[in-house]
């Protein structure tokens, strides 16, 4: 079962006069629910674009986008704001923390905005905080984590509502390479144990070959889409 399914997906942008800037050019693909896809690409290819019409962020120029089988322009603005606080969650390159905050605080924050009842976030929030190998952490605030832990409250942050997608947009940019493979490791493991569909933004390809597919962009165009050969192991240092 396809839980994205897009058609000839353009996007383009205007400077407010007749100059425009073809950022997607009429892409096309699906993702299986319970797929790991990898979307690579260099700078200016459209991927970054491609990630903020995936997650509900933005509206294409033209094209078709279904999501769980519907197609998403038919949804209110409202019901597009409930969808992305159900359906999907998103983990940044920057993190995008709140200051002066616990790590509690920080993964409770999505439930502020759902239909969870008040008295279940407190628990959520812990277990998805533990799922991510940081409960010794939960009462500490952002500036005593490293960018490894800051990261892992992210993806906790992400995982707290229970989405169906989890969109990863460069989640190892900022990390040294021993953190960004514990990062991949957690995200792997989400997908092959807990069957959460993974698409991954990024452009370094050892982080690419976690995924189960990589689709590479080049000029908002795909180039090519095919499988990993050689697929690269959740690392056992994980601890859950």
């Amino acid at each position: 079962m396809n839980i994205i399914e897009v058609e000839k997906l353009k996007k383009v942008y205007h400077d407010g006069g007749e100059t425009e800037t073809i950022a997607l050019d009429e892409v096309s693909f699906n993702v299986r629910k319970g797929e790991f896809v990898a979307i690579m690409g260099p700078s200016g290819s459209g991927k970054s674009t491609l990630l903020h019409l995936l997650g509900l962020l933005d509206e294409p120029t033209s094209g078709r986008y279904n999501f769980n089988g519907k197609n998403v322009t038919t949804y209110s603005q409202d019901e597009l704001a409930s969808l992305r606080n159900r359906e999907v969650g998103f983990v940044f390159q920057a993190f995008n923390l709140l200051p002066r905050t616990t790590v509690l605080e920080n993964v409770k924050l999505p439930l502020y905005y759902s239909d969870v009842p008040e008295k279940d976030w407190d628990r959520m929030a812990r277990e998805a905080v533990e799922s991510v190998g940081l409960g010794n952490r939960i009462n500490h605030g952002q500036s005593e984590l490293s960018g490894g832990e800051r990261q892992r409250v992210a993806i906790a942050r992400a995982l707290v509502t229970n989405p169906e997608v989890i969109f990863a947009d460069e989640p190892t940019g900022n990390l040294d390479s021993k953190s960004g493979k514990l990062v991949m490791s957690i995200i792997q493991h989400l997908n092959e144990e807990h069957g959460k569909t993974i698409v991954l933004i990024t452009h370094e390809t050892s982080t690419a070959e976690h995924a189960e597919r990589i689709i590479r962009l080049m000029d908002g165009s795909i180039e090519s889409d095919s499988p990993v050969t050689k697929r690269l192991s959740a690392n056992d240092e994980f601890v859950k």
